[in-house]
């Protein structure tokens, strides 16, 4: 039910799709001739949209999340390297059978590099299908293509396939690993991403290194006007509002400590 709960207010509460939604009431009351609801609805989709798009609001709510844990030195010795999914186009490389990356496929180009760094550690890769209605292949199954095309055994491989969320992915990835005390074991993430996962790991008992990757901003962000383009300010600001909610929804019911993990 969480799962479900989550994928469905997760669409509505992205601004170009609560956008679409105030327009339609506003279209609706038109109709009905309801011009006070009518013109309510256009002005705060309006004001949503510009906001999204023609502002920095999203690199301003993602910088936060971005920079609470920094990149660590790289550790001596390394046991494995846990990297979460989402990093593929699945519904395309279900039907073509390659390894379409997406925006955050950074998170596999930074284990590959990390797999030749440290050649004994323990590569998991933790991602089944995501998506709620849309048919896709889980990012495991691609990312076994994708990495050992790039050189790393096969046998260094762990696949987890069944997890559908990030909270899925630390219950799941635990439970098959098993981490002994004393282990290092790197986590493979986007940047923004991170304070959930760690959390996330943390409250399971696997102890992690945090390794943030995929950053989507600079860190000097102020505020401004037509910083970006349109698509990629929507971008980051539905990221953004994503993730902020995430926290506080995994904090409410119980899966995290706080609803803004950080570094003890």
């Amino acid at each position: 039910m969480f799962f479900i709960l989550s994928k469905v207010f997760g669409f509505f509460i992205q601004p170009l799709n609560f956008s679409i939604l105030l327009l339609s009431i506003a279209l609706l009351a038109v109709m009905v001739r309801r011009r006070r609801l009518a013109v309510a609805g256009m002005g705060i989709a309006f004001f949503v949209l510009a906001m999204a798009a023609w502002t920095s609001l999203g690199a301003l709510m993602l910088t936060p999340l971005e920079e609470r844990y920094p990149k660590p030195p790289f550790p001596a010795e390394v046991a494995g390297i846990v990297v979460l999914g989402g990093g593929f186009e699945g519904a395309i490389n279900l039907a073509r059978g390659g390894h379409e990356l997406n925006s955050s496929g950074d998170r596999f180009v930074e284990t590959a590099i990390l797999a030749r760094r440290y050649p004994q550690a323990r590569i998991v890769v933790s991602g089944g299908t995501g998506a709620l209605l849309l048919e896709g292949e889980d990012d495991a199954s691609t990312a076994q293509r994708l990495l050992t095309a790039l050189g790393v055994a096969p046998e260094r491989l762990v696949l987890e396939h069944r997890s559908r969320n990030t909270y899925e992915n630390a219950v799941f990835t635990h439970d098959m690993v098993s981490p002994k005390p004393g282990e290092t074991w790197l986590l493979v993430t986007s940047a923004f991403h991170m304070p959930r996962a760690k959390a996330l790991f943390d409250k399971v008992g696997f102890a992690t290194l945090p390794w943030p990757v995929d950053y989507r901003t600079t860190g000097r962000e102020g505020i401004s006007l037509f910083s970006d383009n349109a698509a990629d300010s929507v971008q980051k600001t539905t990221l953004a509002i994503r993730e902020w909610i995430g926290l506080v929804a995994y904090w409410l019911s119980g899966k995290i400590d706080t609803p803004f993990p950080g570094p003890n």
